[in-house]
């Protein structure tokens, strides 16, 4: 069955097993996080979901938070799955396990109650366990040069239901119609070059900018990070501010900001190093304090270097970057040119989890439960990570050739048989590993200057627009659009 993966070892006779009952018995207990360490070393610790002597996951319940978490989980993982269908697989397996049929269903309201129960900061802290142990396991020989960390970071938006809880936290653009759009979130993550891990993430609304929501997320870099972006990070505050944390940059020369290669202290060609002005002072942004504005330098350093981006069949571009990295002997500029070539690398990401893992569209109706249904998103990308990193060094991989989908398909349908094979440890321990050998077996063909435009092939259905809201759209005279520059009948 599609719901059923290798980490929900617990979790998994309950939906798809024997001895449902006993179970839901031993998912409230404190012995039911050891099975799921089989997989992810403890990743998620027995006290994340122990029950509080007061508040409100203090009532034992009939879905415990645990219980809540992991179907919540598997909801994301298995896209279209409904809150009908993930219940409906709990209450019959409970009805199995009691020898007897209930007199009431177990409801989607309750499991909707449940998802409102279980607390962000929890949430919150599983995700940065899983990102910590991603970094922690990354090989020297996947770090850039002089073990250099490399972070990317850009940003993007996500849609959620049209309710005017949603609609007031995160309001649509000024350029639809009220009624007709939907609520927009905007969000800023950092990805790890090495492992593609989500590191840490921002949220706004669409009317702040992404540089404001970046700037949160200055704490979370490490001395001798390095910062990798495109041109709508590039600034003068983001790489002087970011240098003096110790982190630096590599990123794409903002359009505004013109440079002549006829000056500036040559290292190459193409290469050079120039001198930035600190803004003036009534230039200092609102997200910006005094002191800290300040506090950065009046000039600064930075590293110019122009790339030519020439491809079969294409014109020849010209991309010109801007860097921190001073030393031309440590840091050649072929080598930064190459390493901005792998800054798409986080579209692909972003991909794998607004379309594979539906995060595109968000289906919750209130800001509460958005915010918990997003960091649900972003722990089941995690999750698959894990299995993608593993099985990349157990079987001396590149993690960059493996498939997130191809991982996720594998893991869905190898779960049927691990947990079948609960009972022999041995077997299912022989199982997940040739699990991780069929992840590290489906790589990704490497096909150099391929060419995939954003443009559709099949067409949608030809149904009139909406141009106001349903409630006073009433029946429309037709069904289809009428056809553009075609003469009316005399």
């Amino acid at each position: 069955m599609q719901f059923k993966t290798p980490y929900f070892q617990s979790f998994g006779p309950l939906l798809f097993g024997r001895s449902p009952k006993a179970a839901v018995d031993q998912m409230t207990g404190d012995g039911c996080l050891e099975k799921l360490s089989d997989l992810f070393k403890n990743l998620i610790t027995k006290q994340a979901f122990a029950r509080p002597d007061k508040g409100v996951n203090s009532r034992e319940r009939e879905l415990p938070p645990l219980v809540t978490f992991w179907a919540f989980v598997a909801q994301v993982l298995s896209v279209g799955c409904s809150c009908r269908e993930i219940v409906r697989k709990v209450d019959a397996w409970w009805r199995l396990g009691q020898k007897r049929r209930q007199a009431e269903p177990l409801s989607a309201s309750a499991y909707a109650q449940a998802r409102v129960r279980l607390d962000k900061g929890t949430l919150g802290k599983i995700g940065h366990t899983l990102a910590d142990n991603l970094e922690s396991n990354t090989l020297q020989e996947e770090t850039w040069l002089c073990g250099r960390s490399v972070k990317i970071i850009d940003g993007t938006t996500i849609s959620m239901p049209d309710t005017e809880a949603n609609q007031k936290a995160w309001p649509q653009t000024p350029s639809q119609k009220p009624g007709l759009g939907f609520p927009l979130m905007k969000l800023v993550g950092i990805f790890a070059l090495s492992s593609g891990a989500l590191l840490q993430h921002a949220t706004g609304n669409f009317f702040v900018h992404e540089l404001t929501l970046f700037q949160e997320l200055w704490s979370h870099f490490k001395k001798g990070d390095v910062a990798l972006g495109d041109r709508g990070f590039c600034s003068y505050l983001t790489l002087a501010g970011l240098f003096q944390r110790g982190v630096d940059s590599v990123m794409r020369l903002h359009g505004m900001r013109k440079v002549d290669f006829r000056k500036g202290r040559k290292l190459g060609p193409d290469d050079q190093i120039v001198t930035w002005r600190r803004p003036p002072l009534h230039r200092c942004p609102k997200s910006w304090s005094l002191e800290a504005f300040l506090a950065l330098p009046e000039t600064f350093q930075v590293r110019i270097i122009r790339l030519q981006v020439a491809a079969k069949g294409f014109r020849t571009k010209t991309v010109v970057l801007a860097t921190t990295l001073l030393d031309a002997t440590l840091y050649p500029a072929d080598a930064i040119r190459e390493l901005y070539a792998q800054r798409w690398t986080i579209e692909l990401h972003f991909h794998q989890i607004k379309t594979l893992l539906a995060l595109d569209v968000l289906r919750c109706k209130s800001p509460e439960m958005i915010e918990r249904e997003l960091l649900i998103h972003l722990i089941a990308y995690n999750l698959v990570r894990v299995l993608m990193q593993r099985s990349a060094h157990l079987h001396r991989v590149s993690i960059q050739r493996l498939s997130f989908k191809g991982t996720l398909d594998t893991a869905r349908h190898f779960a049927d048989v691990i947990h079948a094979a609960a009972d022999t440890p041995r077997l299912q321990q022989k199982l997940i590993d040739e699990m991780y050998a069929i992840i590290a077996s489906d790589r990704l063909p490497i096909r150099p200057g391929r060419s995939e435009p954003r443009a559709k092939k099949r067409r949608p259905k030809n149904y009139q627009l909406l141009t106001k809201p349903r409630k006073s759209t009433g029946n429309l005279p037709r069904r289809n659009r009428p056809k553009k520059n075609v003469p009316k009948p005399a």
